[in-house]
């Protein structure tokens, strides 16, 4: 039986019990760490085989240097996106990357629905008045969503899923993706450049990934050329959208609505009980005052499939290296 000793850091309870679930037949040793990887953190993994990490753990260089100076043969993400490990350095170090490419894509497309719904409909301002006695409209004013256009920035897995989502709506959908897709088209979705995407838009979708090309995709320029009262949702990576810039929409009320689950600086705030000490991102506290911005801790992936799909796939990933065998989700650097 395959055996691998794994240190799986940013471990919470129920990545613990799923991986465990997972596990069971395998024989894999995992040393849970509930400490992020970092450089200060890396040497946790001393004596170990592989690291399992997640989306806001640091495999920069320096840390990826580490580990594999400490044995680490392999490093497995409990993630699809890999924008966060520096591919190029694993390469030259002899460390083999895998991930999860596909875990669920319907729990991060219908938490985008979710997202809408709640902004469109007031229904955290709704439910926080009717606890406190107040049953008044005013100010709760929604939209039908049947009938508006909603643009789908990347058309994967994932925003093939909210297309045909937002299709059931009745909804005009559009997308802008380098390489679209022949479902969408078959589902009535029309493709349009980007420009034209956010010019057009009710609701504006993110789900592409985070490249050099894509970080700030919305920037001022972009928000700039928004419908006035736009609605904008990023459930993708945080880095897509310039914060600062649409903090600037929203005081002007060209970004009428806001639904993040994700933000560029989240790495030392998602996942953890904070409720008890003083936010130090002034930016975040800013985003936070706005009656018409919705934020959740990057829980658009939390869903019971999801997670039985990430533990199933990762120990996959773990027993299929061990075997000696190709690895089917393995992370290269891009040509050239």
């Amino acid at each position: 039986m395959s055996c691998m000793r794994v240190a799986v850091y940013s471990t919470k309870r129920y990545d613990a019990e799923h991986l465990d679930a997972a596990n069971e037949g395998h024989g894999h040793s995992m040393v849970y760490l509930e400490p992020r990887l970092t450089p200060d953190t890396a040497s946790l993994a001393a004596g170990c085989d592989a690291v399992c990490a997640f989306v806001n753990d640091d495999l920069g260089a320096p840390v990826l240097e580490r580990l594999a100076a400490s044995g680490v043969r392999l490093v497995v993400l409990r993630s699809a996106g890999y924008n966060h490990v520096d591919v190029v350095a694993a390469e030259r170090l002899g460390l083999v990357v895998a991930r999860v490419p596909g875990y669920s894509p319907h729990a991060v497309a219908e938490h985008c629905v979710g997202l809408i719904l709640a902004l469109n409909r007031r229904i955290h301002r709704a439910y926080n008045r009717v606890r406190e006695g107040n049953f008044s409209l005013q100010g709760l004013l929604g939209f039908d969503l049947h009938g508006r256009t909603v643009g789908v920035v990347g058309t994967g897995t994932i925003g093939r899923c909210f297309a045909r989502l937002m299709v059931g709506f009745g909804c005009e959908v559009v997308a802008s993706d380098p390489l679209p897709s022949e479902e969408c088209r078959g589902m009535g979705v029309r493709y349009v450049d980007v420009e034209e995407l956010f010019a057009m838009s009710d609701i504006i979708s993110l789900h592409c990934p985070l490249t050099p090309e894509t970080h700030h995709l919305v920037d001022a320029e972009r928000v700039a050329t928004m419908r006035p009262g736009v609605m904008l949702i990023n459930t993708s990576r945080g880095a897509l959208v310039d914060t600062s810039a649409v903090i600037d929409g929203l005081k002007s009320g060209r970004v009428g609505h806001l639904g993040l689950d994700v933000y560029e600086e989240e790495a030392d705030m998602f996942f953890e009980d904070l409720s008890d000490v003083v936010l130090r991102d002034d930016v975040f506290s800013r985003l936070l005052t706005f009656p018409n911005v919705l934020i959740t801790g990057h829980q658009a992936f939390f869903t019971e499939e999801a997670l039985t799909n990430i533990a199933t796939t990762t120990v996959e990933n773990l027993s299929t290296y061990e075997r000696g065998e190709a690895l089917e989700h393995r992370v290269v650097p891009p040509p050239g």
